[in-house]
């Protein structure tokens, strides 16, 4: 004999089907959320320095041409593995020092060819950006982008 599936077996189904779901949710959200909080930032390296960096960052929309952990434009190249590309991860002078001196070679006024914008930076805003693309660097980002140092 068939056993038939009354309203209220379907509705039980329903309901401890979608608290199941409910719990998965809430918990992987909850292990995500500590991932990211106690592993892949460096908070102690957040430093008044590297938000300068990061305001320096937004206030020149350096996003509007290039990307950062994948987000942006893509007309000019990725930086967030940029400072480990150069070879300089490990040495705030050097990554300062490279920082403006490539920024500052780069040329204007030439017809046809990408370029990129003079923006007059002081030397503290310099080294607030290059210690924002050290901290950057730091950060986990599970081998992305796929472009590797070297």
């Amino acid at each position: 004999m068939r056993e038939v599936m009354t309203k209220s077996m379907a509705r039980n189904i329903f309901f401890g089907g979608s608290l199941f779901f409910i719990v998965i949710f809430i918990g992987l959200t909850a292990h995500t959320h500590s991932y990211m909080v106690n592993t892949s930032t460096d908070h102690e390296g957040l430093t008044e320095s590297v938000v300068l960096g990061k305001h320096v960052w937004e206030r020149n929309a350096c996003v509007n041409c290039h990307t950062i952990m994948g987000e942006g434009a893509y007309y000019a190249p990725e930086l967030m593995n940029v400072m480990a590309r150069w070879g300089i991860e490990d040495d705030p002078d050097a990554a300062f020092e490279v920082l403006k001196g490539w920024m500052e070679a780069m040329p204007t006024g030439i017809e046809g060819r990408r370029q990129m914008p003079y923006f007059d930076l002081t030397d503290e805003e310099y080294r607030g950006l290059s210690d924002f693309l050290l901290w950057v660097n730091r950060t986990d980002a599970q081998g992305w982008p796929p472009n590797e140092a070297g």
